[in-house]
């Protein structure tokens, strides 16, 4: 029975020492706290200026928000391959280098809400093929590029609400075919007729289900604070070409080269003018096919209701004239009759 103690205790003390030694096999941070049966690191709230480099390369959930990340360097997570969700959130991130996240094949979620991000590369996202879930909401965002790499088919969330943007590509939304929700609200959007691509596929991601929130305009005056999806398609006009005119006038004629800076300038005021005339104007435009279709079967009805009027017409014509024909014709038999009647007794006589 001794024996059997000691063996128990020995095997005790062993998986005591197991459990002690396995934080720093693991190689967990320092000021982290590490959950090995969910592969997670928790980082978040500890004033960290920069990721921690002994990160167990199994984690699969890194948390690091709340904390005073500046910079991520290139391939930033290479210590942690297998990552699928990664929190930025409420950081200092004012710049993200293309780079930062090669090697991040398995990641998923990416939250950058609440950093000082102004704009991104167009490739930055490029090393993120299962990416499916994208925050980038409460930054300080004016442009978003037409391309952010590979097309995302796999992604299905993505927030941008809360930044300044005032125009979105419609080629980066077509590059997400498997979106479901898209938060837009609270940008400085300007709904002239640039932002009439979004609206159309706005309406076509609506009709096929994908969940999205408002988009208020910002600017011009004549649609602030109005949805862009409650405004009518005919109070757009097609934007100009400017491109047209500009290359007509860099165009250098043969002999005219004194002439190259008047064209110059007549093409800016081109371009000034076509910028003005690119904003939205109240009154809609007279040419519609839905209106012409409505003026079709306006004009079709009016006609039928006519046949119809003419129809009852001659219908009611013919009628009268048939009573009035049968009712001369029964007049007419009864004045003959009494001189047929004279006729026969005078000749009845005359045989007598």
């Amino acid at each position: 029975m001794k024996l059997v103690a000691i063996i128990l205790d020995s095997e005790v003390l062993l998986l005591s020492s197991m459990i002690f030694l396995l934080p720093v096999v693991c190689g967990c941070p320092e000021r982290c706290r590490c959950h090995s049966p969910s592969n997670s690191v928790d980082c978040s709230r500890q004033g960290l200026a920069e990721i921690p480099s002994d990160l167990p390369p199994q984690t699969l959930t890194l948390h690091l928000q709340d904390n005073q990340i500046h910079q991520l360097p290139t391939s930033a997570f290479k210590s942690v391959p297998q990552l699928t969700t990664l929190n930025l959130y409420n950081n200092s991130l004012s710049n993200l280098t293309p780079g930062v996240f090669h090697g991040l094949q398995h990641l998923r979620v990416l939250n950058l809400t609440q950093n000082s991000l102004h704009s991104l590369e167009s490739r930055l996202f490029h090393s993120l093929p299962q990416l499916r879930e994208l925050d980038l909401s409460s930054n300080n965002i004016s442009h978003l590029p037409a391309s952010l790499g590979e097309p995302w088919e796999n992604l299905t969330v993505l927030a941008i609400q809360q930044n300044q943007l005032r125009q979105l590509d419609r080629a980066l939304l077509e590059s997400m075919p498997r979106m479901k929700h898209l938060f837009l609200k609270d940008n400085l959007w300007k709904c002239n007729c640039h932002l009439l691509s979004l609206k159309l596929w706005l309406e076509t991601f609506v009709y096929k289900g994908g969940i999205t929130d408002s988009i208020i305009c910002v600017s011009p005056d004549t649609w602030k604070g109005k949805d862009l999806l409650e405004i009518p398609h005919e109070l757009y006009h097609p934007c100009p070409y400017p491109s047209l005119h500009l290359q007509s006038s860099q165009v250098p004629q043969l002999g005219a080269d004194h002439q190259a800076v008047p064209r110059l300038s007549e093409s800016h005021g081109a371009g000034e003018r076509d910028h003005r005339e690119c904003e939205i104007k109240p009154k809609p435009r007279p040419a519609n096919l839905r209106h012409a279709m409505a003026t079709i079967v306006i004009t079709g009805v009016v006609c039928g209701i006519v046949c119809l009027m003419m129809l009852a017409a001659a219908i009611y014509g013919c009628t009268y004239a048939a009573i009035t024909a049968q009712y001369h014709g029964g007049h007419l038999a009864q004045a003959n009759e009494p001189t047929k009647t004279e006729g026969k007794e005078l000749f009845d006589s005359s045989l007598a």
